[in-house]
């Protein structure tokens, strides 16, 4: 096979693999051993934006699975013939297209892709300052944050979720995820300083 041939496919599959989610969706530390680069995009957003960096890995967990090209269900007639996806949510955090170029307008990003981490998790900043500021909802607050963030600040201030309880658990469960990678955040760095503190005594 040519250089240039072999050199290509190298390419593609880094690309490739670029895009898989992490292997651990359970364990921060984990995911950010995996994808060293999404640690400094996930803490400027934080910096950013003033959300905590739990909550924005949870609610990219929940919307993608961290599955960087994610879209909806596709509609269907009589369960069979596609129509197309339910809607043009799309990328980590499935955000629809008018409201990503709010983002990109307002955040000041106009080439702001949303199947790329960095700016999906920035978008998750921005979106939760939004809500804050419109809504009054604390950014720690997963679990209304999430409301929020599913229903707009608009459908959130009309209690549209009142009439969907298998919303509120899923709002249940990204709350569930935000303590735990709270609590794991905090460790995240334990086996460098242990291992520090070993080679400064020996």
């Amino acid at each position: 096979m040519a250089p240039a041939v072999l050199a290509l496919a190298a390419v593609l599959l880094g690309l490739a693999c670029a895009n898989l989610p992490p292997r651990q969706l359970d364990d921060l530390c984990g995911i950010f051993a995996e994808k060293r680069e999404w640690r400094g995009a996930a803490l400027a957003a934080e910096e950013r934006w003033g959300a905590p960096l739990p909550v924005l890995m949870a609610v990219l967990h929940q919307e993608s699975r961290f599955r960087a090209r994610a879209r909806p269900d596709w509609r269907t007639v009589l369960g069979v013939i596609p129509l197309g996806p339910a809607s043009s949510a799309y990328g980590y955090g499935q955000v629809k297209v008018g409201t990503w170029q709010d983002y990109r307008r307002h955040a000041g990003r106009p080439d702001a892709r949303r199947d790329r981490f960095e700016d999906a998790v920035d978008f998750v900043g921005w979106y939760a300052d939004v809500i804050a500021r419109s809504a009054g909802i604390a950014k720690h607050d997963a679990f209304h944050l999430y409301l929020a963030y599913h229903e707009g600040p608009t459908g959130f201030g009309r209690r549209s979720f009142d009439a969907k309880p298998w919303l509120l658990g899923v709002a249940q469960k990204v709350k569930e995820r935000a303590d735990l990678y709270a609590r794991q955040r905090s460790q995240c760095a334990a086996p460098a300083s242990v291992a520090a503190s070993r080679d400064s005594s020996a």
